[in-house]
């Protein structure tokens, strides 16, 4: 156990953030005390953090596969995701360019397609999913036109853990000659990723999701793959985002990806889908006949469980068990509950998604840790 976590709430919302791990911090520390320097100045003060930068690169890099000069670094997921998105439709020679997503995405994906309609002129398809909140390659197919420029789907929701099948879905998208692009936020460290093998023109990586601070991202963006900056500068990061780097964060986001890999290697999935699955099991035995999966039991994350529970709301559950920090199926607004956007997508009745519990796995989530949430929400929900 980090002390982060130690002596409170059982953390169960680790899709929402993770704890900074210490060896990330440390891997930062120099940067913040002795290696002030800028990257690109020439003298000895700049040498040792363009070093640095060049390490997180290719740290970064192996973790999916891709070569370290396709990494880009950015300030946060959503500033990554436009840089995709606002990039490859600003640099497309198409007149009215057409952007095709799912209803099921992050808000920086959905927000910035409003934007492209609102301000660039773009056409942009919102594909459906179906109960399991998957979308069907086939609806790609049919939506794709001669105008089509970039597809964006994630590669694992953020509710439900759902995976979709990336690697077909680029593969139909370039048939069409358009770019695909991939939000990777919760996947990336959690199941193996490689570029290569799904085919991907640009991913979203983000630190805060995979134990490094918050404040720092990455865009892979395949070589001789477009994109229009957001950012217009001194060129770092291959002209694609202008400003002197945050050494440290880079540092911890490099830092963060080595140990990711080394997880995934050392049995890390398996592990953490043990602990998932005793959690829904433990909850099946105590609450029999309540318990309701929401999206499908594969293919999902390995650390992702959303359940809805009969007879409860989520957000009363919660309120009800303050020694359990997890998420739930609703958004509020002004103390007026709302089911979330993702499982009414997939067409589940209101009461079922205002029961909803994300309940999300993590490095130190143990065994003793789900049986105490076992008992404390199979408690409560009595």
């Amino acid at each position: 156990m980090i002390p982060a976590l130690d002596g409170s709430p059982l953390y169960l919302d680790y899709n929402s953030t993770t704890p900074v791990d210490p060896r990330v911090t440390e891997a930062m520390r120099p940067y913040l005390v002795d290696w002030f320097g800028n990257p690109s100045s020439s003298h000895a003060y700049g040498a040792e953090p363009k070093r640095a930068l060049a390490r997180a690169r290719g740290q970064v890099s192996d973790l999916i596969g891709a070569d370290a000069a396709e990494i880009v670094f950015t300030g946060s997921g959503s500033e990554a995701d436009n840089l995709a998105l606002r990039g490859a439709v600003l640099a497309a020679e198409t007149d009215r360019p057409h952007v095709i997503t799912q209803v099921t995405e992050h808000p920086g994906i959905l927000e910035t397609c409003h934007a492209l309609e609102r301000l660039h002129g773009a056409e942009v398809t919102y594909l459906p999913v179906d109960g399991d909140g998957l979308l069907d390659p086939a609806a790609l197919a049919a939506a794709l036109t001669e105008r089509t420029v970039l597809v964006s789907v994630m590669a694992a929701n953020n509710e439900t853990g759902v995976l979709q099948p990336i690697a077909e879905l680029a593969r139909i998208t370039h048939a069409h000659s358009a770019l695909f692009h991939c939000d990777a936020a919760q996947a990336a460290g959690k199941i193996p990723l490689d570029v290569r093998d799904l085919g991907v023109d640009l991913m979203t990586i983000v630190g805060h999701k995979m134990y490094a601070p918050k404040g720092i991202a990455a865009l892979y963006v395949r070589a001789g793959a477009a994109l229009e900056p957001l950012i217009y500068g001194g060129g770092q990061e291959r002209g694609l985002r202008s400003g002197t780097e945050n050494v440290a964060l880079t540092v911890g986001l490099g830092a963060a990806a080595q140990l990711a890999a080394e997880e995934l290697a050392d049995g890390g999935v398996q592990r953490i889908t043990a602990l998932r699955d005793r959690l829904h099991t433990g909850l099946t035995t105590r609450l029999p006949g309540r318990i309701h999966l929401n999206g499908p039991a594969e293919p999902r994350l390995p650390n992702t469980l959303n359940i809805s529970i009969d007879g409860i709301r989520g957000h009363e559950l919660l309120d009800a068990v303050p020694e359990i920090a997890a998420s739930t199926g609703s958004a509020c607004h002004s103390g007026d509950h709302r089911p979330s956007p993702v499982l009414s997508a997939m067409g589940l009745p209101e009461t079922r998604s205002l029961a909803a519990l994300r309940l999300s796995l993590g490095r130190w989530t143990t065994a003793d840790d789900i049986d105490r949430t076992v008992e404390l929400l199979a408690r409560a929900a009595n």
